[in-house]
C-alpha cells in the first residue's frame, strides 16, 4: 500500500502548453491549463463496458503505449483507488458530441477523460492522446520513468465523413504486411477509409472462386514484367478485419469497363475492343474495354461483385469507370447503369470515378472527382455525394519536382506545400459544401513496387491530406502546419517510414 501511495504524490511539473502541441490533424478547439499528467507504470486504463468495442479501444491504446514507452498499462483491472493516475475512455451521450467520430479529451494532473459517443470516436480520440505522449521520458521529475502529457481540454470532430487513401495494388502488387503498415499510419492520422484498386490492365488482385483464371492468369503480371500476385479471399478478409480494428472501412474497386485487360486476357469473352488479347505490363491507358452489350459479361460481374460484396462489410463497391476511351459513349452509359443495379442488388452503394456522371445514376451513388469538375457538379445536381480527389492536388504518385526519381507528372508536380494549400470546401466552384462526402488521396503504382517507394511518395503529403479532411477550414494554415509537420519526424522514423524530407520543412532531429 505504501508503495502505491508514493506513486500518487504531487509532482511539480514544469509549465507545459497543450495549445502548442504538434497535433495533426489540428483539433477544433484546444484549451491549455499549463499543468501536466504524468504517464508512468502505475497508470491504469478504464473504459465503459456497456459496449465491448470501448474496451477494445482501451486495449489498442495500451498496446501502442507499450510499443512507445515500454509501459504495460492494465485495462479494466479491478479498481484500486490507491493506484496511480487513470485514463478513462467513456461512452457519453452528451449532445455536444455532434458526430459519430466526435470526441472530448480532458487532461488533468491525476486523470485523463476521453468522452465519445461511439467506439470510432473514442478511437480517433486516442490517436490524439498518442500524439501527446513524448518520445522520451522525463525521469528528472521522479525516481522512475515518466512521460509528461500537457493538461487542458480538446474538443474535436471531423469536417468530412469520408477521409480516405487509395492504394493501387493492380499496377504493382503490395503484400499484406505492406498494406497493413500503411493502414497503421493512416489510422494514426485519423483516416477512416482505405480504397483498394484491385484490378487494372496489368493485374487482377482478388481471388474470385467462381472465376479462378482471374488470378491464375490475370494475377500473374504487373507493370514492368514482375511476377504480380493476388489476395486470397481469406487474406482479403484479414485485411478487412485489420482495417476494422482501426475503424477503417475498406472500399474494393474493380475498374471497368476500361482498365480491364487482365480480366479479358483471363476470359476472352469479356473483351469488347475486337483486338487480339495478350498480357499487358506497360503503363498506357484507355485501350481496353468490356463488351457492354453482352449478357454474359453482366453474369460474370454479378458473380464477381457478389463474392467481393459478401466479404466486405463496408457499404461501398467502387466500379471504376474512368478512362474508358475504347468504349462507345452509348455503351459506356448502358454499362454504368447495368453495373449500378448489380451493385445495389448485392446491398452496396456504388462509387465511380467522375465519368460515371454521364450516365443516369441513382442519387445514392457517389462520384469521385479526379479531373472533370463539370461531371462532379452534374452528379451533385442529381443528388449524388462527391469524393474529392483532384489529380493536381492529391494524386500522391505525382512527383514533388522535376528531380524526384519516383512518380509521374502528367497532372502536375506537387510539392508538399501545394498538396496542402487548398480548401476542399471551396475547390470546385459551384459545388455546394453539403454535396461533398469527403476527400481521398490516390496513390497509383506505375512507378512503385514496395513499401519504401510507396512511403517516399505518400509521406509527408498524406499527412497534409489528413488535416484537409479533418480540420476546419479556419484551422488550415501552411505556416502553422509546417511547424507541426516538422515535429512528426520522430514518429515517422520510429515507424520506419521512408518519407521525403522536403526542404520546405525544418524537420526536427531526434
Amino acid at each position: 500500500m505504501a508503495a502505491c501511495q508514493t506513486e500518487k504524490k504531487e509532482i511539480n511539473f514544469p509549465k507545459t502548453d497543450l495549445a502548442s502541441a504538434p497535433l495533426i490533424p489540428k483539433p477544433i478547439k484546444t484549451i491549455a491549463t499549463n499543468s501536466a499528467f504524468g504517464l508512468d507504470s502505475a497508470t491504469v486504463i478504464y473504459t465503459s463496458t456497456i459496449d465491448p468495442e470501448f474496451e477494445k479501444v482501451g486495449k489498442f491504446l495500451s498496446e501502442k503505449i507499450k510499443g512507445k514507452t515500454g509501459l504495460e498499462l492494465a485495462v479494466n483491472s479491478s479498481l484500486d483507488e490507491t493506484t496511480g493516475r487513470m485514463i478513462y475512455i467513456n461512452q457519453s451521450d452528451s449532445t455536444d458530441l455532434e458526430t459519430p467520430e466526435s470526441y472530448q479529451l480532458y487532461i488533468k494532473k491525476d486523470s485523463i477523460l476521453l468522452n465519445a459517443k461511439t467506439a470510432a470516436g473514442a478511437f480517433r480520440g486516442i490517436q490524439t492522446l498518442r500524439q501527446l505522449i513524448p518520445e522520451k521520458s522525463n525521469d528528472t521529475l521522479t525516481d522512475h520513468p515518466l512521460w509528461v502529457i500537457p493538461s487542458g481540454k480538446i474538443i474535436d470532430a471531423p469536417k468530412f465523413v469520408h477521409r480516405g487513401a487509395m492504394l493501387d495494388v493492380a499496377r504493382h502488387f503490395f503484400i499484406m504486411d505492406e498494406v497493413k503498415k500503411y493502414m497503421d499510419i493512416l489510422a494514426y492520422y485519423k483516416f477512416n477509409t482505405l480504397h483498394l484498386h484491385l484490378s487494372d490492365d496489368q493485374g487482377w488482385r482478388i481471388e474470385i472462386k467462381s472465376w479462378p483464371k482471374l488470378t491464375e492468369v490475370g494475377g500473374a503480371t504487373e507493370v514492368g514484367g514482375g511476377k504480380g500476385g493476388f489476395y486470397t479471399q481469406e487474406e482479403y478478409k484479414e485485411l478487412v478485419q485489420y482495417a476494422a480494428e482501426r475503424y477503417i472501412t475498406i472500399i474494393p474497386e474493380i475498374d471497368m469497363p476500361g482498365h480491364t485487360n487482365a480480366a479479358s486476357f483471363s476470359y476472352p469473352f469479356l473483351n469488347g475492343n475486337g483486338k487480339k488479347l495478350e498480357a499487358y505490363t506497360g503503363t498506357h491507358v484507355g485501350f481496353s474495354t468490356f463488351d457492354a452489350r453482352k449478357d454474359t459479361v453482366y453474369s460474370f460481374l454479378d458473380d464477381v461483385i457478389g463474392e467481393i460484396a459478401a466479404m466486405t462489410p463496408g457499404p461501398y463497391f467502387h466500379m471504376g469507370g474512368d478512362e474508358s476511351h475504347s468504349t462507345k459513349k452509348s455503351d459506356y452509359i448502358h454499362f454504368v447503369e447495368k453495373v449500378e443495379k448489380i451493385v445495389q442488388k448485392h446491398g452496396k452503394t456504388m462509387i465511380g470515378w467522375n465519368e460515371i456522371a454521364q450516365a443516369k445514376i441513382d442519387p445514392s451513388s457517389i462520384a469521385q472527382l479526379w479531373n472533370e469538375p463539370h461531371n462532379a457538379i452534374r452528379a451533385a445536381e442529381n443528388g449524388s455525394k462527391i469524393i474529392l480527389s483532384p489529380a493536381v492536388k492529391v494524386y500522391l504518385d505525382m512527383q514533388y519536382d522535376s528531380l524526384t526519381k519516383l512518380g509521374l507528372h502528367w497532372a502536375a508536380y506537387i510539392p508538399v506545400d501545394e498538396g496542402y494549400n487548398w480548401d476542399p470546401e471551396t475547390y470546385v466552384e459551384g459545388l455546394p459544401k453539403e454535396s461533398i462526402l469527403g476527400i481521398e488521396a490516390p496513390l497509383w503504382s506505375e512507378t512503385i513496387s514496395n513499401s519504401a517507394e510507396l512511403e517516399y511518395l505518400a509521406f509527408p503529403r498524406i499527412v497534409g491530406v489528413a488535416e484537409l479532411g479533418w480540420s476546419t477550414s479556419e484551422n488550415l494554415n501552411w505556416d502553422d502546419y509546417k511547424v507541426r509537420l516538422a515535429q512528426q519526424a520522430p514518429y515517422l522514423k520510429a515507424m520506419n517510414i521512408n518519407y521525403y524530407p522536403t526542404e520546405l520543412v525544418d524537420w526536427v532531429e531526434e
